[in-house]
C-alpha cells in the first residue's frame, strides 16, 4: 500500500518518523511530505501528496493543513487518517465531498493491532 505521511519528520521522537517506521516494517510503501522536503529515514521527502497514494495519514494541525487542502483533495488519496490533534471539521467535510474517505485514529494503534 502506498502511504503519505503528511507532516513527516527526521526527527527520531516525532509520531510522524515512529509511524512511518511501523509502516515500512508492515511492508508499505511511505512518501514523506513536508514544507521543508526533507530526507526522513532514507526516503527522499516531498513537499506535496503525489497522487496515487492509497492513504494519507495526517501529522499536521488545522492551521497548517487548510492552506495544504486544496491539493490534498487534488492528489484524490482513497483515505485519509486524522491522528490525534489534527482534526478539522472543515478538512474532514471538503475531503468527504470529494469522495475521499476520512478516518479519525492512530495510526500507530492501527498498525499495532492489525486495522490498518
Amino acid at each position: 500500500m502506498k502511504v503519505a505521511i503528511l507532516g513527516a519528520s527526521p526527527k527520531p521522537d516525532r509520531y510522524s518518523n515512529k509511524a512511518q517506521r511501523m509502516l515500512v516494517e508492515h511492508g508499505h510503501e511511505v512518501f514523506p511530505v513536508s514544507p521543508s522536503a526533507q530526507e526522513v529515514l532514507g526516503v527522499p521527502g516531498l513537499s506535496e501528496v503525489p497522487e496515487g497514494m492509497d492513504t494519507v495519514t495526517l501529522y499536521v494541525g488545522p492551521k497548517h493543513l487548510l492552506p495544504m487542502l486544496g491539493q490534498l483533495v487534488e492528489a484524490a488519496p482513497r483515505r485519509v487518517i486524522f491522528n490525534p490533534g489534527t482534526e478539522s471539521d472543515e478538512a474532514m467535510d471538503r475531503l468527504k465531498a470529494a469522495g475521499i474517505e476520512v478516518e479519525v485514529a492512530c495510526t500507530l494503534v492501527m498498525l499495532s493491532v492489525g486495522e490498518f
